[in-house]
């Protein structure tokens, strides 16, 4: 297929998103072996087991122990460069005149000539790179002829992974979206779709729902349609919209499909209902996250001992997880992995992220928006609802998986234009992860309703910037990335570690050891000083000595370099096949 000369605006853009590969500071990963080996775990009584909390510490001793002894997150980053299509484009924040920050992006573009533009916002509070094997299957499917392809493009949300946090004060929803919408179209998409692959009910804060959503409402000239994967919509309310509320009191009152609404709909509501009674009648306290409801408005305290700790954010990760529900355990490569991408680049602005979507007044706004009648023509979607289970086998004790909540497709009609519904079976759990097939399935029907009246989307495929085609097969030499690295060393955004004073600035970071103390019982506690401990696996550093990596040598000081951008083409993408469970 021959590739279409750029248009004018896409030209301008070439010069505005460039490659980008991931590099960390060998002085941080000395830092980060540092802060496992000096790990103090909490005091744990064996017996009895708590009936109200889990007790992590087993878990977290042998994740430890592998983090330590057999993970090399110079694996991953080699990995992750060979295999990922990865940009960072510099967009204005809203509102301002003259501030930018950094996106980081992933833009994959399929091969085949009847692909369209899809937007795909990663779950929160996961970054773009989680979700790499999944975008083989979205860009290039096995027969592109009866399976729907896609231009993908993947970014992380402002503040998490390597994009640039938002200026404080920022309306966080409205400023993200707007930012979105117009890196798809610096990259020549000026029509494209949107999905996110989590659960929206259950997503912190609803921070996923409310990204989609908002992008649908509000940019229908350029967002063509979104797909929704469990939207936390409510049955109709009387005083919303009269006839939408009679005609669903109808059916759920007579237990009988009507107006639009299934059989499939009304057990699976039932199903619901009764599920959340009885987790409410075993045990009153709040769901989901301990700390999402109203009183997680103040980011800053969780942020200052996340950053301090690798072992404290892999906790946190794995509570974000076991909220999620998933039906497969991850690997400990997946889960230390989950953590690194959070740890390096830095946790606190995730969590004021987080806590600026949960605000009051974004909340305020954004109910008033979802409950207000569409001002013009309604937004085409298409929605994936899960009918869910009998319930039994949840745990009982916090953190708990999300109550399963179920949206009929027909509760949005008043302000959206569904074009098409996916019901399916079981809870959502770690869909990306565990089912990706049910997004693609969800995504595809989205753009098959659309391009049936509309080929916009397939017009704008003509117009996009050419970045770097994913090919199969080819594999980056890890001795190669050195040259690539010293031949541009732009910094990025990352977590400073304060230097001690005094220090050289070629010293490596040094941090106090704590006092004597007890640490967690098990293979873990009589875990050696990082001083007397070899490194296992990271190679050509041990602790408290600088890396003789080249490009390490030429920092300027010890504060973190996280990652440094290229101005050189991306390397040949494969995407690898991540093994859940």
């Amino acid at each position: 297929m021959a590739t279409p000369a750029p248009t004018a605006e896409a030209a301008v853009s070439q010069e505005e998103v460039k490659p980008y590969k991931i590099h960390v500071s060998s002085k941080y990963l000395d830092l980060t072996r540092q802060k496992l080996e000096l790990t103090r775990l909490p005091h744990e009584n064996p017996e009895p087991k708590s009936r109200d909390w889990w007790e992590p510490k087993p878990i977290v001793e042998s994740l430890i122990d592998f983090w330590l002894e057999h993970y090399s997150w110079r694996d991953e980053e080699t990995r992750l460069n060979a295999t990922v299509p990865q940009f960072r484009t510099s967009l204005l924040v809203p509102g301002t005149e003259s501030t930018a920050v950094r996106l980081h992006f992933v833009h994959a573009p399929s091969p085949h000539s009847n692909a369209v533009p899809l937007l795909l916002i990663p779950p929160f509070p996961f970054t773009n790179l989680s979700l790499a094997h999944i975008i083989r299957p979205f860009t290039d499917p096995e027969d592109a002829t009866t399976n729907q392809p896609f231009h993908l493009v993947m970014p992380s949300l402002p503040g998490l992974g390597f994009s640039d946090a938002l200026p404080k004060n920022t309306p966080t929803i409205s400023a993200t979206v707007e930012m979105l919408d117009a890196l798809m179209r610096r990259l020549g998409y000026r029509h494209y779709i949107t999905t996110h692959p989590g659960p929206s009910a259950s997503s912190p804060s609803q921070i996923d729902w409310k990204l989609v959503d908002a992008l649908a409402r509000n940019y229908q000239d350029s967002c063509l349609g979104a797909h929704f994967i469990s939207p936390p919509w409510r049955a109709p309310k009387i005083q919303e919209s009269p006839l939408d509320w009679a005609r669903w009191r109808v059916a759920d009152t007579l237990q009988k499909p009507a107006f639009g609404y299934s059989q499939e709909d009304l057990v699976a509501w039932q199903r619901a209902k009764h599920s959340r009674r009885d987790r409410l009648d075993r045990d009153p306290r709040p769901e989901e996250f301990a700390f999402d409801g109203n009183g997680f408005r103040e980011p800053n305290t969780l942020s200052y001992a996340l950053c301090d700790s690798p072992i404290g954010l892999l906790l946190f990760v794995l509570m974000v997880l076991r909220v999620l529900g998933p039906d497969k355990e991850l690997t400990p490569q997946e889960l230390i992995t989950l953590t690194e991408l959070t740890w390096l680049p830095g946790p606190e602005e995730m969590l004021r992220f987080w806590a600026n979507c949960g605000s009051a007044e974004e909340d305020r706004q954004q109910q008033q928006q979802q409950h207000q009648p569409p001002a013009g023509r309604r937004p085409k979607i298409a929605i994936t609802t899960f009918t869910g289970d009998d319930g039994k086998g949840v745990l009982s004790i916090a953190p708990r998986p999300a109550a399963h909540f179920y949206a009929c497709p027909g509760w949005g009609k008043a302000r959206y234009d569904t074009v098409a519904t996916q019901r399916v079976a079981g809870k959502p759990g770690l869909l990306a992860w565990e089912r990706p097939e049910v997004i693609l399935s969800g995504t595809r029907g989205l753009a098959k309703a659309i391009l049936a009246g509309d080929k916009r989307l397939l017009q704008t495929s003509a117009g996009a910037l050419a970045t770097a085609p994913l090919q199969q097969g080819a594999i980056v030499d890890g001795g190669g990335l050195g040259d690539a690295h010293a031949a541009a060393n732009a910094s990025a955004r990352g977590t400073t570690v304060r230097e001690a004073a005094g220090s050289q600035s070629e010293a490596a970071p040094t941090i106090r050891k704590p006092a004597p103390g007890p640490l967690g019982a098990g293979p873990s506690s009589q875990r050696p000083a990082a001083a007397q401990r070899q490194p296992l696996v990271m190679d050509k550093m041990t602790v408290g000595r600088i890396s003789e990596d080249q490009e390490d040598d030429q920092e300027p000081s010890p504060d973190t370099v996280v990652a440094v951008g290229h101005g050189v083409a991306p390397g040949p993408a494969l995407v690898p096949q991540i093994r859940v469970g």
